[in-house]
């Protein structure tokens, strides 16, 4: 064997070593050695040769042995290109054998020496012999007795004795080792995790420092940082007379690391490989340029750094890490922008469960809105309301939800449905508004007239039960899960502020009420981007006045009823507008079907009978008139707006009356006024006239000058392909990818949970479009409406306003399609924000 071979290498200095051939863990120990730290003799093993032995090739033991001392005891560790990939788990002290224990014994004590002896035997039977572990469960406590009875047990089983070869020892290793990565398992695991299938493993063999003796022996591991805030702080373990990450170990008898009043500490147990191991880790940080955990083992009062990983961390950690060292100026700026995931920052926003914590889990569904929330179950917004009332936290659970909803949402701490997907409407308020929702858990029975959902594996749930629905990994977990606070701090923010700095794509939030405009302006969203207007009329004393509305008989009393509800949208808008401050404020006019706003069982009828004081037969023939077959393809949006005209003229005279109120009282305000599904320019023409008409009325009732701009939502694929003709009456086009996606597919978006998870297994789609923007069709719709339509006006304001307008992958279509702004859940603007800002660091570095 020669150095020269870099398949089976000494690390050293100049080694032919490198992450992609060997893994991350050899090319860290070579950064170790050559910053001259005390790291013990270690051979490397490329991806090529490990996958050699997985195929039966096994390289010269003899000759790999003796690179690291013919005497000396190993342990061989996994090495894969990613830490987060995983491997097999490292084997201890092989060439133990009874020669190797008598030779030991003088200088560490039989006891010792039988102790090493043994674990390597356990080891070594149950992860490389693959004997049941309950066979050597029974073994003596004493180490001495212990070993003769694992070994009698051993060869028991094998029918042949423990092998005595050191050489033969480590061929095992590394052959179970090569064999586990490469079998089925492993890799569907490492799939799961990201990595590609064919992902290769390295393998390092190193010379053991036994950390059991005489003086002061033990291993342990440190770092700098707390993994949950990545504040400054030293945590680790250490425990005496211990190998490898045993003080880690649950209910190990582990020492502090520094001096501490409640016991016993490595510091003053070994001051002065305390010191070195403090300095060491310190200068890993340094020029690894990374937080390190650093893995050691003391013999005799000696220091030896056995290896250096990646601090774990959670999102929160992670950003305080990234920021700490880029103002140490150990990375630029830039490097810790692109080191946080942007899906990442969900962690911070919202309460988690526990990672640490037991789960119970009932089922799993569609993670629609992150966050996490413990409550207990109720059936009817209703309830959910008389719970807040109470004070009392609680989940409200539907087969799906609608409009009428809206109020029990505001009030529960999550949303459970039996049906929906991403775009549902449960999921789509729920980003909003920042509320916990797994959609489309269809595992569960729903038995919404008994009130009470059944698991699958049998166990029945009643109203007032807890449970904790986590909505950022898809899950409703059994109980009350432990949760973990949001985290957002000053490192937060400054990795914010430092991704505005770069970026060159605006972000817009997507809010209906002055509560969602807050969050929004204080996630800094530039903007509001769609503002649902309906989302107002949900109120109980303005849904009395639209349903009046809906059974006025003439266009006068139509606009007598809703008179009444333009002080309220008024100042809806006018609250908006100041919140925002002098923000661009985009108000879409009214979308959904009026059925949406009138009761559907027969209860509900009699009462709004009682409410308006007609008849029960009026009302029911009336609600019956107003059904569709497929009401979101039926007369809502512009279609509404043209056939009963009164309701767009009084939101319009509401905008720009709260615009004028607003404005006098600070920064000059440009109302952007969006029409709803669009398909014809005629039907742009004809709104925009009334619209012209209101605004001229107002400005001479006031006597106040003022400006609009004036858009088209893009839903419909005529829309995107006629861009070319809306485009010279409008200021802008907002694409609302949720319907665009669903009209495009011909997919309900509410339904489509119900199969798309089995249509993204098997290859029909890569992803799900209403999750991730599909780009080769979807997308086209969007390049060709944005072409044509800046062709007519070249000024054109584009936007997306989507769900997508989160989505890190369709953000870089949009940037990449000359977009000028992306709406989203405010929520989501920290993600949007970091994700525009990653999109042009890698522009300017290339």
């Amino acid at each position: 064997m020669q150095q020269a071979d870099s398949n089976i290498t000494l690390i050293t200095s100049d080694a032919p070593i490198a992450g992609h051939t060997h893994g991350g863990r050899a090319k860290c120990l070579q950064r170790l050695v050559r910053l001259d730290l005390p790291v013990p003799r270690t051979v490397a093993l490329s991806f090529d040769t490990v996958h050699r032995i997985a195929a039966g090739n096994m390289p010269d033991m003899n000759a790999l042995i003796g690179q690291l001392g013919d005497s000396a005891l190993l342990c061989v560790r996994p090495s894969s290109e990613d830490p987060d990939w995983g491997g097999p788990r490292a084997i201890l002290n092989i060439g133990m054998t009874d020669a190797a224990r008598d030779a030991l014994a003088p200088r560490i004590g039989a006891k010792a020496a039988a102790k090493l002896y043994l674990r390597f035997v356990q080891s070594y039977a149950i992860h490389v012999a693959r004997l049941d572990a309950d066979t050597l469960d029974d073994v003596s406590d004493d180490p001495e007795e212990g070993l003769a009875e694992a070994l009698a047990a051993y060869e028991d089983e094998t029918e042949e004795q423990f092998p005595q070869d050191p050489a033969v020892q480590l061929a095992e290793v590394l052959r179970s080792m090569a064999r586990a990565w490469e079998g089925t398992t492993a890799r569907l695991l490492r799939q799961a995790k990201g990595a590609p299938a064919d992902a290769g493993l390295g393998l390092v063999v190193q010379e053991m420092v036994i950390g059991l003796g005489r003086g002061e022996c033990g291993s342990g591991v440190l770092q700098l940082v707390n993994s949950q805030t990545g504040q400054r702080q030293m945590t680790g373990r250490y425990l005496s007379q211990s190998q490898g990450r045993d003080a880690l170990s649950t209910g190990a008898d582990a020492l502090y690391l520094e001096r501490d009043p409640r016991g016993p500490s490595l510091e003053e147990l070994a001051p002065e490989a305390f010191a070195q191991l403090k300095d060491h880790t310190a200068l890993m940080r340094t020029k690894l340029r990374e937080e390190m955990q650093a893995e050691f083992t003391i013999d005799n009062g000696k220091l030896y750094l056995l290896d250096g990983v990646r601090v774990a961390r959670n999102a929160r950690a992670a950003v305080s890490i990234a920021v700490a060292l880029a103002e140490d100026g150990i990375i630029p700026r830039e490097e810790a922008l692109m080191r946080i995931e942007p899906r990442a920052l969900n962690e911070l926003l919202h309460r988690q469960v526990d990672p640490d914590a037991p789960r119970d889990l009932l089922a799993s569904g569609i993670a629609a809105s992150p966050g996490a929330a413990t409550g207990h179950i109720v059936f009817t917004a209703t309830a959910a309301q008389a719970a807040a009332a109470r004070g009392e936290a609680c989940v409200l659970v539907r087969r799906e939800t609608s409009s009428e909803d809206i109020r029990g949402m505001h009030a529960a701490v999550a949303v459970l449905t039996e049906r929906g997907g991403m775009t549902s409407h449960a999921a789509v308020i729920g980003r909003g508004i920042g509320l916990p929702c797994v959609v489309g858990a269809s595992k569960l029975r729903f038995q919404m007239g008994k009130r009470k959902l059944i698991a699958p594996d049998g166990r029945v749930l009643s109203e007032g039960d807890d449970v904790t629905i986590d909505g950022t990994n898809g899950q409703v977990l059994f109980g009350k899960a432990h949760l973990l606070d949001a985290g957002i701090d000053d490192s937060f923010r400054v990795l914010m502020d430092w991704a505005d700095d770069v970026r060159d794509l605006a972000v817009r939030a997507n809010a209906d009420t002055p509560a969602d405009a807050l969050v929004a302006r204080n996630f800094k969203a530039q903007g509001i981007g769609l503002c649902r207007t309906e989302h107002m009329f949900f109120d109980e004393a303005r849904m009395t006045v639209m349903r009046e509305m809906i059974f006025a008989n003439s266009s006068a009393d139509r606009a007598a009823a809703l008179d009444l509800l333009l002080p309220m949208q008024r100042a809806d808008f006018a609250e908006l507008f100041r919140i925002m401050q002098g923000q661009p404020v985009c108000i879409r006019l009214f979308d959904p079907p009026l059925h949406e706003f009138l009761p559907s069982d027969r209860a509900g009828h009699r009462e709004l009978a009682e409410a308006l004081d007609l008849p029960l037969s009026v009302v029911t023939r009336r609600v019956e008139a107003l059904s569709e077959y497929n009401p979101m393809l039926g007369m809502r949006g512009v279609r509404l707006g043209i056939t009963v005209p009164e309701i767009y003229d009084m939101q319009t005279r509401a905008i720009f009356e709260a615009m004028l109120d607003a404005r006098g009282e600070g920064d000059p305000i440009v109302p952007e006024i969006m029409i709803p599904l669009v398909s014809a320019s005629r039907e742009v023409e004809l709104v925009k006239t009334r619209i012209d008409a209101i605004a001229n009325a107002v400005r001479s009732e006031t006597g106040q000058d003022f400006t609009y701009r004036l858009g088209v939502m893009v839903e419909t694929p005529r829309a995107a392909l006629r861009a070319a003709d809306i485009a010279p009456q409008v200021s802008f086009l907002s694409f609302g990818t949720n319907d665009l996606t669903q009209m495009t597919y011909g997919l309900s978006r509410d339904d489509a949970g119900r199969f798309m998870s089995e249509y993204v297994q098997q290859g029909v789609y890569p992803e799900d479009p209403f999750h991730s923007l599909d780009i080769d069709g979807v997308g086209e719709l969007l390049r060709i409406g944005a072409e044509r339509g800046r062709g007519a006006r070249t000024d054109l304001v584009l936007s997306i306003c989507g769900e997508h307008g989160g989505n890190p992958e369709s953000i870089a279509f949009c940037r990449a399609a000359g977009f000028d702004y992306v709406s989203c859940s405010p929520f989501r603007v920290p993600v949007a924000r970091l994700a525009a800002a990653q999109l042009a660091v890698r522009d300017k570095i290339g």
